[in-house]
């Protein structure tokens, strides 16, 4: 559906991700549409998987995680699911990318202290090794794409 995507779709897209509960008569007028218009479309990116979910941005420093960090995962084995398993259960870990390169995964994670990092860390290295940059802030969030 990307090759389908027209301006409008898009500036539906950009409205969405700044703000996931913004009315839709409001979307409507933002991206000049009738509110019956931009229901239909806004119901027809989410059946096509486009639009995914719709969540909430949490300041983790006020929720008790005040350490960040990316940790780095190689993997040398070929059986990833028990990995898989300890990603599902940990919420800590906040992302997950497999990447090509070295490392096999990367991870973004979030502790309430150093020593609650160092226990995730043990847990990840019976997977394989593991490099950890703690996060000192962030610079851009996740905004999502914003148009071809």
């Amino acid at each position: 559906m990307t090759e389908s995507l027209d301006a409008t779709d898009w500036s539906i897209l950009v409205e969405v991700q700044r703000d996931g509960r913004i009315p839709l008569t409001e979307l409507g007028r933002r991206v000049s549409l009738s509110a019956s218009a931009t229901t239909e479309r806004v119901k027809r990116l989410e059946a096509a998987g486009i639009i995914t979910g719709y969540h909430a941005a949490v300041d983790l420093t006020k929720v008790g995680f005040a350490v960040l960090a990316v940790v780095r995962l190689k993997y040398p084995g070929s059986r990833h699911q028990p990995l898989h398993r300890l990603l599902e259960e940990r919420s800590e870990i906040l992302e997950c990318l497999r990447t090509t390169g070295d490392d096999c995964y990367l991870l973004k994670v979030a502790a309430t202290s150093m020593a609650h990092l160092e226990q995730l860390i043990d847990e990840l290295a019976q997977f394989g090794s593991t490099t950890t940059n703690l996060v000192y802030s962030q610079t851009l969030s996740y905004r999502g794409p914003q148009g071809p």
